[in-house]
This record gives structure tokens, C-alpha cells and sequence, in this order.
């Protein structure tokens, strides 16, 4: 008895993670970009967001480094494909929103349209 206890209690620990929500994706930034205080080249980047609710803390990774962790919020709505939003800013482009497929990251201080 204590093995199949033992056995149901491995394979509930093993299978949790194949049950979680995947937090992170990829995203090709065009040009270069400013992310919170961070300018970083143009690039194919690792995003990861930790956090509950709508709000995250947002990494940005490329070949494993880390390059910048900033806060963000989660909004979930229907993207046609990954994407991002910039504006210039005293002109140095900032980045602004990830768009994935099934919701948006929003940088703190910024907003996305219907907010």
C-alpha cells in the first residue's frame, strides 16, 4: 500500500509541470529598441513572465543571457501573429507591447488601444 502511495504521489509531482501554463515565447524585434532602460539590438529574443494576475515581470533573453527584466501586464486577446509595438521617444525607439498569439504584454506605462 505505502508503494502505490508512493508511485501516485511521484507521478502527481512529475506530471504537474506538463499541466502548467507555458509562459514564454519568442519575438523578433526589427530594429533597435529600448526596453525600460535597456537598449538592445535588433534580434530574435526568449520572453519568459513570471507572476500572477494581469501582472508580470518581463525577461528578455537572447543565446541564454538575460538582458532585461521589466514589469508588464498581461493581456489576453487573439493575435494573428507575434509582433511588436514601438514609439519614438526624444528619438530613440522605445518598445512598448509584445504581441503572441494568444494575449499581449504590455510594458508598465504604456497602454493598448480600448484602455
Amino acid at each position: 500500500m505505502k508503494r502505490f502511495f508512493g508511485f501516485a504521489l511521484l507521478l502527481a509531482l512529475f506530471s504537474v509541470p506538463a499541466f502548467a501554463a507555458k509562459n514564454s515565447d519568442t519575438v523578433r524585434i526589427p530594429s533597435k529598441v529600448t526596453v525600460g532602460t535597456t537598449q538592445i539590438p535588433a534580434g530574435s529574443y526568449k520572453l519568459t513572465w513570471t507572476g500572477s494576475g494581469p501582472d508580470v515581470q518581463l525577461t528578455l533573453a537572447q543565446d541564454r543571457k538575460t538582458l532585461v527584466t521589466v514589469p508588464a501586464k498581461v493581456v489576453a486577446e487573439k493575435n494573428d501573429s507575434n509582433s511588436v509595438v514601438t514609439n519614438t521617444e526624444s528619438g530613440t525607439e522605445v518598445l512598448r507591447a509584445i504581441h503572441l498569439s494568444k494575449l499581449s504584454l504590455v510594458l508598465s506605462g504604456a497602454t493598448v488601444s480600448g484602455q
